[in-house]
């Protein structure tokens, strides 16, 4: 599964919540900027779909809503779901394997963290 959003900031905050920073600093990572060739595929999670409201809060990750995007990711290539970390952004969940073929690269680049958000 790849973790993906609309803007470079939110993608880094996502993945800063999931891993932490240092993961950041020390694992080399890319931003990828790509084109879902067929919008249709998207299925879209409205935050009313979502069985359990709090998942949408800033609170810790449940075995049961892994399982709930797990189950999602392995009938759509890409699900579009509310972010838990920014109120008013979404994120596009992408299953590598429904998805290959589905999507046309735009660009990537190599991702450096900037350092001053890295604690002492």
């Amino acid at each position: 599964m790849v973790y993906a959003s609309a803007d470079p900031s939110t993608a880094i905050l996502e993945v800063a919540v999931h891993t932490g920073f240092d993961a950041l600093d020390m694992v080399p990572h890319v931003l990828t900027c790509f084109e879902v060739l067929d919008p249709g595929q998207i299925h879209v999670v409205q935050p009313e779909d979502v069985p359990n409201p709090v998942w949408l809060s800033s609170a810790s990750a449940s075995p049961n809503q892994q399982k709930f995007a797990d189950s999602l990711l392995a009938q759509h290539p890409f699900v579009l779901i509310p972010s838990a970390v920014t109120r008013h952004s979404w994120n596009l969940l992408v299953s590598c394997e429904l998805a290959d073929g589905k999507y046309q690269l735009v660009s990537q680049e190599r991702f450096g963290l900037d350092t001053r958000l890295i604690r002492c």
